[in-house]
């Protein structure tokens, strides 16, 4: 194990990505089954169900947004491997007392304790910045996208099969897989931040959220790109908060269509990330990617808004993937603006900005849904809007780069 804290370690490497791929396997399962729950406890009301969907997303990314930037400095004081255990072990528990949670408001109280578990993939990130060099970062980070798709292609697919059987199965399935998660870890998973390159102590001024958001003020072009970051990831919240309602309303579909229909966004998401990310950014650098990447994206969201039948909205998957580029092109530029004992606060305070955008997102989208399924109007007007945010991105990216 101490060869890893010398240089970047294949078998780390890898390790890391199992234990993402795992924690979003167990993610992926409850997709397309919450929001069903929720409709299910309002009595079938589809109109409340969305507000209400939209209140959990907005309580799971507050948590996120509250802890994210403690849990950042922690691993920087403490090391990866902990924090990335006790994140699987308290998602673990956290899915046994949802799928036994009687009414909603339980429900709602094991939403808040995910949103304070699941740490592990920023720390993940973290982990990945200590492991390897700079100019491999993008491609790596291209890999922890794949290691998620593989748990959206599976979890989707086995969260629609078994929430036809039942909407509490998928939970004690996304249970058992972050146990057996936390459970991997602890035998297989080594430490990746040498105790010479951690922090003397915790840095509380940065371990919280407006500390976390003024290192990303301490130059321009960290900043800029931080605002190019969180347009990007506000758009990405149409996605969880939209995909299972708005094909429930405008094309029918039950769970197990829509958990297939995750799994080839999955599919696209694993192949692009997998195989494509490394090699473009190698090619083309990690500045070319980030631009290109935000206009498929832009593009992929104008045609879910406006596709007439299911099977045309199903053409916009590969355009979203190759918006997948965009993230590890964005945390690789990031990483070289921070120093080797800063990765974590570094990470703490991008996925501070995922708990912004995951906070606005989910009430933003499914209120715009909520209006216009009240006025009978432009149901895909929430993905048209998240088209508008990445040309926004776009036009702060620019002016990140050329800072």
């Amino acid at each position: 194990m101490s060869s890893i804290f010398q240089r970047p370690s294949k078998a780390a490497f890898v390790f890391i990505l199992v234990t993402v791929a795992l924690d979003m396997l167990a993610l992926g399962v409850m997709v397309p089954v919450l929001p069903k729950l929720i409709i299910e406890f309002e009595g079938g009301d589809l109109q409340s169900a969305s507000v209400i969907t939209g209140v959990f997303g907005f309580a799971w990314a507050f948590m996120q947004f509250l802890f994210q930037p403690v849990l950042g400095a922690l691993s920087d004081r403490f090391g990866r491997r902990p924090v990335v255990l006790l994140s699987n072990l308290g998602m673990g528990l956290d899915y046994i007392f949802m799928a036994l949670a009687p009414s909603l408001s339980i429900l709602f109280v094991g939403r808040l304790i995910s949103g304070v578990t699941a740490a592990s993939v920023s720390t993940a990130s973290a982990y990945i910045s200590d492991i390897t060099p700079p100019e491999q970062r993008a491609g790596r980070f291209g890999m922890i996208g794949a290691a998620f798709g593989v748990g959206f292609i599976l979890g989707p697919a086995l969260g629609g099969v078994l929430g036809n059987h039942g909407l509490r199965f998928p939970f004690w399935a996304a249970a058992g897989l972050s146990l057996l998660n936390a459970a991997y870890g602890y035998f297989i998973l080594p430490e990746s931040l040498a105790p010479e390159k951690r922090t003397s102590a915790i840095l509380w001024r940065s371990a919280n959220v407006l500390g976390s958001l003024e290192f990303l003020r301490r130059e321009k072009s960290l900043s800029l790109l931080a605002a190019a970051i969180f347009l990007s990831y506000l758009a990405h919240e149409s996605l969880p908060s939209l995909f299972v309602l708005y094909t429930d309303y405008r094309y029918h579909w039950d769970a197990e269509t829509t958990g297939w229909a995750l799994a080839i966004v999955g599919v696209s998401q694993t192949l692009v990330s997998g195989a494509l990310v490394r090699p473009a950014v190698a090619r083309y650098g990690e500045s070319v990617i980030v631009i290109a990447a935000l206009a498929f994206g832009a593009a992929g969201f104008a045609l879910y808004a406006f596709a007439p039948t299911g099977s045309v909205f199903m053409m916009a998957p590969p355009l979203i993937a190759l918006w997948a580029m965009a993230n590890p092109a964005f945390q690789g530029l990031a990483t070289r603006l921070a120093g080797v004992s800063e990765q974590g606060r570094l990470q703490g305070a991008i996925a501070s900005l995922r708990g912004v955008s995951g906070m606005i997102g989910p009430l933003f989208f499914t209120q715009i849904l909520a209006a216009s399924i009240s006025a009978d109007g432009f149901s895909g007007a929430g993905y048209f809007v998240a088209a508008l945010l990445l040309a926004a991105s776009l036009v702060v990216a620019r002016s990140a780069l050329r800072a």
